[in-house]
């Protein structure tokens, strides 16, 4: 009997910690990402945030990267990468390792801050939050895809 509920909560903890980023289509590779981007030529933007305690990076997922509209247009021209700093869980180290080389590498003061690379992985644009929900957010990115 014991043996049934231990493996039953060991379980639902696995399945209970599994990555977010798999179920919503964000990644947290950032070779792999430029790679799939090259591949599949579209751009790729990288969420520096901190996803458990920022309240503009909660408030910039629920009112655009939770919608319908943002993840159809991610889907078809988008390759996404969450660059987390979370403070309420810890990250392995070699994504920590990762996130702040990335952070250094585009000169990342606050959170939440979009990078938006071309397919080449060159950086085209840098966004933040902004009103006006996936409308808007969109209109930024495909301004930034003709650069």
């Amino acid at each position: 009997m014991f043996l049934c509920r231990f493996l039953a909560g060991c379980a639902f903890l696995a399945l209970g910690s599994t990555s977010t980023f798999a179920v919503t289509g964000w990644g947290d590779d950032y070779e792999k990402a430029l790679a799939q981007a090259k591949a599949e030529k579209k751009m790729v933007l990288l969420d520096f945030t901190g996803s458990d305690w920022c309240g503009w990076c909660i408030k910039l997922d629920k009112e655009v990267f939770s919608e319908t509209e943002f993840k159809s247009y991610a889907k078809d021209n988008l390759v996404l990468v969450a660059v987390d700093f979370p403070q309420r869980h810890k990250l392995p180290k070699e994504k920590q390792e990762q996130n702040d080389a990335l952070q250094a590498q585009y000169g990342v003061r606050g959170y939440p801050t979009i990078i938006v690379l071309n397919p080449e992985g060159k950086p085209v644009g840098k966004l933040g939050y902004q009103p006006g929900g996936p409308k808007a957010f969109i209109a930024k990115l495909d301004e930034l895809k003709g650069k």
